[in-house]
């Protein structure tokens, strides 16, 4: 399959009372998705920490509350593992904290609807994270076969690092996946253009997922400010923006795109430019991480 409908989130942070509650938002999340044709649907980074509303007694604290989301992480992966296989669609779940011997790592995590699951950490902290919520950064660094096609993950603050998305592009990635946390415009802008540049230089599709809304009561999450949005290079067949679509600033919604991954292979054969190919050219071209590719097919 070289044709699908992506849906990216725009999904609000909401204080819900139960476990119960959480289920059955998402299961309508992903259920409106699967309506309006998605192959694939995408959740934003820490979109999981609504879940830290679930224990009033660490909900306001911001170091606490990440054992509380941590340990819902079993709950978690089972309820979008099942709604993955049962409408046929390939989810990746918002990010999570995640406990590791240390501390927390946050987590990305893609399902197929085959049952199979493929994990992506976020390798690179912004300030907040490291300087005030102690998460750390975390690998390898991975690339997803999938029936989609072959699929990267770079976590919000990630996609500002061309390194790691030009890693996977020599890995072979057709879509790259940025769920993304962040509390002003200048953050949402600045992972926009880091996933616009991103699917500029590996002439590919981009997708961002931000959360939304405000949640005074957990302050990690407490503002967030964004609009999903799917990119391409702007080239040949794609949008002379290479903006495909994009949501309403700070709206709770689905951004329904479609993309063709053909036009990936494509434009890196004879778009007009080569910027995939022509990327050798530069001094320091070959200091890449190491990619881990994972079959999820």
């Amino acid at each position: 399959m070289t044709r699908f409908t992506i849906a990216a989130a725009q999904y609000p942070i909401e204080q819900l009372e139960t476990w119960s509650a959480y289920a059955a938002k998402l299961t309508r999340w992903i259920e409106t998705a699967a309506k309006g044709g998605a192959s694939l649907a995408v959740f934003p980074e820490y979109g999981a920490m609504e879940l830290a509303a679930l224990d009033v007694t660490t909900m306001g604290d911001l170091s606490a509350c990440l054992g509380t989301v941590a340990g819902r992480l079993s709950d978690i992966d089972a309820l979008h593992a099942e709604l993955a296989v049962k409408h046929g669609m390939h989810v990746l779940a918002a990010s999570v904290p995640a406990e590791v011997p240390g501390g927390f790592v946050n987590r990305a995590r893609l399902f197929a609807p085959n049952g199979k699951v493929g994990v992506q950490d976020k390798l690179v902290m912004t300030r907040f994270e490291r300087e005030e919520w102690f998460i750390s950064a975390s690998g390898p660094l991975r690339l997803f076969e999938t029936s989609l096609g072959k699929i990267g993950i770079n976590i919000c603050y990630d996609s500002e690092f061309p390194l790691l998305a030009r890693a996977q592009v020599e890995a072979g990635m057709e879509l790259l996946l940025v769920p993304s946390c962040t509390d002003s415009e200048h953050g949402y802008w600045r992972v926009r253009l880091g996933a616009q540049a991103r699917a500029l230089e590996g002439q590919c599709y981009a997708v961002q997922s931000p959360t939304v809304g405000n949640a005074q009561w957990n302050p990690a999450v407490d503002v967030n400010r964004g609009a999903a949005g799917v990119f391409g290079p702007p080239d040949r067949g794609m949008p002379a923006t290479g903006v495909l679509a994009l949501g309403k600033m700070d709206a709770a919604q689905w951004l329904f795109a479609d993309v063709d991954l053909a036009k990936v292979a494509e434009l890196r054969a004879d778009g007009g430019v080569l910027n995939a190919r022509h990327w050798a050219e530069q001094p320091g071209a070959a200091l890449l991480p190491s990619v881990e590719v994972v079959d999820l097919r």
